[in-house]
């Protein structure tokens, strides 16, 4: 902990003053103040740890990528939100913003160890989110309980059995009531259950996206871009209009078509830049089940690491993992609607139908999207390309990291940052990379589904700034007193 500024012995003073001193009328306002340590008194251990848990979970989690895992974190982060944010004297509760959220606020009167009411939220909703998997991933779903318990017992070891049960008894009561009000939600409730509806037929013409090569795989979440948002409007959530479709050779279509083909071409001839444009497109990849965490938890992944080496406290970590799910659900959310209104085709197509009537290898193009393992070699994800999902999460979650860590009294300028997330993986180069700011970042990793063959450019560049825009959105929110 940290140590407390003001004395127990003061502060409730202060209490009984502020409750029986204090003349009642209807126009003075008495703020309470509680002889217990806040939230700023605590370490970040209990979301370092469940939010590692997560990622390792998320990893094998059938169904979840990708609008479903940036869900599920917007849910946990805004559960451990509101289970502390008593005990952060600057912040104030969201929930005023949500309909049918009905949180029962934490008694300040009383002492609550805040770290125990982060934990048990976390562990009632992470059981809920990835019930399917406690019998198909038992090593997974395990994560779970073994988590809670570690950090239990640790408590257990700290404070009495009784500001334990009352700590807990909050975070479960807290986490309950986010999930009652998940549920309501039916686009997104169990939405991992059935990512490919077989009931979707997407429409067809020229330019417009249909299953690609070589597994052919049906539409992931056709209906995502319904799925609740909690912070951008419904003016914000549609994509510009994409490049009109052209087969012209002066076209910027027919350009950003040939970019692609030739950026991979050159990848895999070993060209020049080649080395570089591979380390980038597979370092950002994370689309395989299995192999790593998702494109949206990725972003966990780096804010862990930065959350970790700046020492946050338990308070402020209760607001930037709120503020991080609450962006790239969003982004996502945007994003798929977009995708579907638009339904553009992806660069695949275009190169192997139009692109090989002037580059006879064309034909035979594919992606470098390849399972390191011996699954799908030179694939695409199955759903329309534009705006690029990727490229959102990375502007939203790059412009919250640049809120929290940039521009401020510990970093008056940007923030050099290395992401070590894949550092020593050997079935694709996962060496770091270094940054000179977030944004440099989030810009990486938009761009980088165009040498993985996946993107065109303009899904990269809109998908960035809806992200972007999402974040902007979550940060406007009335966070602070």
């Amino acid at each position: 902990m940290k140590v407390f500024q003001l004395s127990k012995l003061l502060a409730f003073f202060l209490l009984l003053v502020g409750m029986f001193l204090v003349p009642a009328c209807t126009d003075v306002k008495v703020e309470v103040i509680s002889p217990f340590a806040n939230a700023h008194e605590f370490d970040n251990k209990v979301f370092l740890e469940w939010n590692n848990a997560f990622m390792e979970i998320e990893r094998y989690a059938p169904g979840y990528r990708p609008g479903p895992a940036p869900r599920a974190l917007a849910y946990l982060g805004v559960s451990a939100y509101e289970s502390i944010v008593a005990a952060i004297p600057e912040n104030k509760s969201l929930t005023s913003l949500y309909p049918g959220l009905n949180i029962k606020q934490a008694d300040v009167v009383q002492e609550h160890y805040w770290p125990a009411v982060v934990n048990a939220s976390y562990a009632y909703l992470m059981e809920r989110f990835f019930y399917h998997m406690e019998n198909s991933n038992p090593t997974q779903f395990g994560l779970i309980s073994q988590t809670y318990n570690k950090l239990r017992n640790q408590y257990a070891t700290i404070t009495s059995a009784e500001i334990l049960e009352r700590s807990e008894k909050l975070g479960r009561e807290v986490a309950s009531a986010v999930y009652q009000w998940e549920t309501a939600d039916a686009e997104g409730h169990n939405a991992f259950l059935n990512p490919r509806p077989a009931n979707y037929v997407p429409p067809t013409g020229i330019g417009k996206w249909k299953p690609t090569f070589p597994d052919f795989g049906k539409a992931m979440f056709p209906s995502w871009g319904k799925v609740r948002r909690f912070a951008m409007r419904d003016q914000d959530i549609l994509a510009r209009q994409p490049l009109p479709y052209s087969e012209n050779k002066n076209s910027l279509y027919y350009t950003q078509g040939l970019e692609v083909y030739n950026t991979v071409k050159n990848i895999k001839d070993g060209g020049p830049g080649a080395y570089q444009s591979r380390w980038v497109a597979e370092f950002w990849s994370d689309d395989m089940v299995n192999v790593t965490f998702s494109p949206p938890t990725r972003l966990i992944a780096i804010l862990n690491q930065v959350a970790e080496k700046e020492n946050l406290d338990l308070a402020e970590c209760a607001e930037v993992y709120a503020k991080m799910g609450l962006a790239i659900n969003d982004a996502g959310v945007a994003i798929w609607h977009s995708k579907y209104v638009y339904n553009i085709e992806r660069p695949v197509d275009y190169i192997r139908n139009v692109l090989a009537k002037d580059f006879p290898d064309a034909a035979t193009w594919t992606t470098i999207l390849n399972h390191p393992y011996g699954g799908p070699q030179g694939f695409t994800p199955s759903f329309p390309a534009y705006p690029s999902g990727h490229s959102g999460f990375g502007g939203a979650g790059s412009k919250i990291l640049s809120a929290f860590f940039e521009f401020n009294g510990k970093h008056p300028g940007t923030y050099s940052f290395t992401d070590l997330c894949h550092y020593n993986r050997t079935e694709f180069n996962g060496t770091p990379r270094t940054f000179d700011s977030f944004k440099d970042l989030g810009i990486e990793d938009a761009i980088s589904r165009i040498p993985l063959g996946v993107h065109w450019r303009m899904d990269c560049d809109e998908g960035l700034r809806l992200g972007e825009v999402a974040a902007q959105r979550v940060l406007e929110l009335p966070w602070k007193k």
